[in-house]
């Protein structure tokens, strides 16, 4: 094995529980909680953005906010942009990575989650992970969940409570369970 655990998974590869890797996943996830720890209980935002560095690898721009509690689990491979407010109790699940684009919202308890188990019984004790994408001007309402291997247009907002399962096209509003186009964005709107 010439590749470690994460980009094994990183290249679409299934791992099991019982991978003599797996145990690397669970090491990358203490670090990250440790960190998180620290952000969570803070009050300064030079600080939260510091400590947001130390966990993800990329400082995190002046103009962009992580509002407490956040949760997530592996943040190296979260990657977030500039001029992004994130509200309270978003939880992160991120080892299929996830990418917020600049001017992006999201709501309070959204959840985005790049990680999964395959269908199939005999293999469901195994990780899979597919990208989140959010795409640069994109809102997030509160409760929405945003599921493995999903990208949210620009400019397109997902519905409070919904659960987006399928790409979302750009300059759409979508909403439900699943979610679906329940109206278009006009350009003059953009």
């Amino acid at each position: 094995m010439s590749q470690n655990v994460f980009e094994r998974l990183q290249s679409g590869e299934i791992v099991a529980f019982s991978d003599p890797q797996y145990n690397q996943i669970g090491e990358s996830g203490l670090r990250t909680s440790e960190l998180l720890i620290q952000y969570n209980a803070t009050f300064e935002p030079d600080k939260m953005r510091r400590i947001w560095g130390e966990m993800s690898g990329e400082p995190l721009d002046p103009t962009t906010y992580i509002q407490k509690p956040v949760f997530v689990n592996h943040a190296g491979f979260v990657r977030v942009g500039k001029n992004i407010y994130i509200n309270h109790a978003c939880t992160m699940l991120a080892l299929g990575k996830i990418i917020i684009e600049d001017d992006v919202l999201i709501g309070p308890k959204v959840n985005l989650i790049s990680e999964g188990h395959p269908v199939d019984p005999a293999k469901r004790k195994a990780l899979e992970v597919k990208p989140v994408i959010i795409k640069r001007n994109a809102w997030i309402g509160a409760a929405a969940t945003i599921l493995p291997g999903v990208t949210v247009g620009e400019n397109s907002i997902v519905a409070a409570g919904a659960v987006v399962n399928k790409d979302v096209p750009d300059n759409v509003i979508v909403g439900g369970i699943p979610a679906k186009v329940i109206k278009y964005i006009s350009e003059e709107n953009v």
